[in-house]
């Protein structure tokens, strides 16, 4: 691969590692909100489907990126990204935590009371999403590249929807049991934000793998990249 290619090839890099980041930040922000996905309505044992926390939202794409510098990249790229996000989610319980130390003027747009009350149960959500979202993106990654060797590169489908929902699975139940231990998300929500997570999951990894193989196309056609074959970047 000639300079300009591998030049263009790490800034690719560096904005799938930014968009990875920002979605793993913001979705340890935002998950207190609970919200209705109202497309479907369905009660599965009295269990009523799909009341899920927006922090779900942004996640899918996390697991789509890794895919995607897993495809192309290669596995020691993939697991750079994550350890990156878990130091970028670090360095934001500490911004959190710096933030809320300072206390609001009278005319301040928000007060202490409501800044508290949405962004100090941060903390606990970061460290909850740190362990299970660690382990999970791992289990990703690895599950990923263990089935592109099997398949030598063959059937990406496969590995992106298999290496997602074994991940995704573990994630979930992990991250909701954590939540509800800690005090954040009440208990009679346990089972259907572990359902509902999970099948949403599921169904955005079904969704997103058209766009998976778009842009491997994409990527094997402007840098010549054959099946099976990664960018090797320093």
């Amino acid at each position: 691969m000639n300079a300009k290619n591998l030049s263009l090839a790490n800034n690719i890099y560096l904005i799938l590692a930014g968009l990875f980041i920002t979605s793993l930040v913001a979705s340890n922000l935002i998950f207190t909100k609970i919200f209705y996905w109202y497309p479907f309505d369905i009660n599965l044992m009295g269990v009523k489907l799909f009341e899920l926390s927006v922090g779900i939202l942004p996640y899918p794409l996390t697991f789509l990126i890794t895919d995607l510098i897993s495809e192309i990249y290669g596995q020691k790229k993939a697991d750079q990204v994550v350890i990156t996000g878990i130091f970028a989610s670090i360095f934001s319980i500490g911004l959190i935590f710096i933030s809320s130390q300072v206390p609001a003027i009278e005319g301040s747009p928000i007060n202490d009371a409501t800044f508290n009350s949405v962004f100090l149960n941060a903390p606990l959500a970061v460290l909850a999403s740190m362990l299970t979202y660690l382990f999970a993106q791992f289990i990703d990654i690895r599950i990923y590249h263990y089935w592109k060797k099997l398949t030598k590169g063959k059937h990406l489908w496969l590995r992106n929807n298999f290496s997602t929902f074994t991940s995704q699975f573990v994630d979930t139940f992990t991250i909701v049991s954590l939540l509800i231990l800690f005090g954040i998300l009440p208990q009679d929500k346990f089972l259907v934000l572990i359902m509902s997570g999970f099948i949403f999951k599921v169904i955005v990894a079904i969704l997103d793998t058209p766009l998976l193989y778009l842009f491997v196309w994409m990527f094997r056609r402007k840098f010549n990249l054959k099946i099976g074959e990664e960018i090797k970047l320093n």
